[in-house]
């Protein structure tokens, strides 16, 4: 999910293309949705990148603990973390002990983690930080042992490149230079493929994009009539990504109290959401090496619908930059 931006979050729906930000998606209701997103058949995304892991995480650990130093696992948008435990029941497997930060905006599947490992795992030391990605750089940067940053879920694809190289820039600065990057990348495919998995039959991507309306009456005062909006996905060629929106179904005024503003909607109008990129490896490659970092392998899941990449940080040139 993308970090909050400093401007306010209803600005983007005074412009003449309307969005809002992908974070406000996140709240514990919409959270929810999206651990049941998760599960849905069409939702191949998280089978894929858990099948990754399971088959690779002993291999992951190997090379990050490479001559047996101690691992410090910290995970940007971590959720419920439950991926997450495939990684870190191999680092105590082959190192007995490990620190774990989970990093996300909200806080409550932070807490249900961090309890559950904790219970499961005592060789793990469990911290969470909850607010934005690039907020989290201190406690990152003051982790012990080799830093391993986690950014799994394919969660980069929210971002435009530039975003994405601007966002992983940052937290190689965090890093010390024999830092590693894990990197959940999904891959690009049958277009039909990919739209279902963002629109599924049973309506639960549905419920989860409408969910940041009921969010926006509930928390500035908004009177958005969630009815009259539907949630739309649409595959984009020319930027491989799947752009998701509200779109009105009629025209309607919407009053925001926060900003004490009115806005039109006309039928058909959209809102945006949320882009999710899907990647080809020279991509992946360009956004890496811009960010300061250089991919060193790949694991494929069976079907080669997604992968995790493996990247090792640039040395810092005497000026400070990767």
């Amino acid at each position: 999910m993308t970090a909050p931006k400093a401007s306010h979050p209803l600005e983007g729906l005074l412009a003449p293309r309307k969005s809002l930000p992908t974070w406000l998606l996140y709240d514990d209701a919409g959270c929810a949705l999206y651990e049941r997103i998760t599960t849905l058949p069409e939702y191949y995304l998280t089978r894929a990148e858990t099948d990754v892991l399971t088959r690779h995480s002993n291999d992951i650990v190997a090379l990050a603990a490479d001559g047996g130093v101690r691992l410090s696992l910290a995970e940007i948008g971590a959720g419920s973390a439950t991926k997450t435990e495939l990684l870190i029941a191999a680092a105590l497997e082959r190192l007995h002990a490990c620190e774990y930060l989970a990093c996300d905006i909200a806080a409550a599947p932070l807490a249900a983690a961090a309890t559950r490992l904790r219970a499961k795992y005592s060789g793990v030391r469990v911290a969470t930080f909850a607010g934005s990605h690039l907020d989290a750089r201190p406690a990152l940067a003051s982790l012990s042992g080799r830093q391993v940053l986690l950014f799994l879920g394919s969660s980069l694809g929210n971002y435009r490149d530039a975003e994405a190289i601007e966002l992983l820039g940052g937290m190689r600065r965090a890093l010390r230079d024999d830092g590693l990057l894990v990197l959940g990348t999904d891959l690009k495919k049958d277009p039909s493929v990919i739209r279902a998995a963002y629109d599924d039959s049973a309506g639960v991507t549905a419920a989860f994009t409408k969910n940041v309306l009921v969010r926006l009456n509930r928390e500035f005062a908004c009177d958005f009539r969630v009815e009259h909006f539907r949630h739309v996905a649409e595959w984009v060629e020319g930027t491989s990504s799947v752009d998701v929106s509200l779109e009105a179904t009629r025209r309607q005024t919407v009053v925001l109290r926060a900003l004490d503003r009115e806005v039109l909607f006309v039928e058909g109008e959209r809102v945006h959401l949320e882009t999710c990129v899907k990647y080809d490896g020279a991509r992946v490659d360009r956004i890496l090496r811009e960010a300061g970092f250089a991919r060193v392998c790949a694991y494929l899941d069976a079907e080669e619908r997604y992968a995790v990449q493996i990247a090792t940080v640039l040395p810092r040139h005497p000026g400070g930059a990767p």
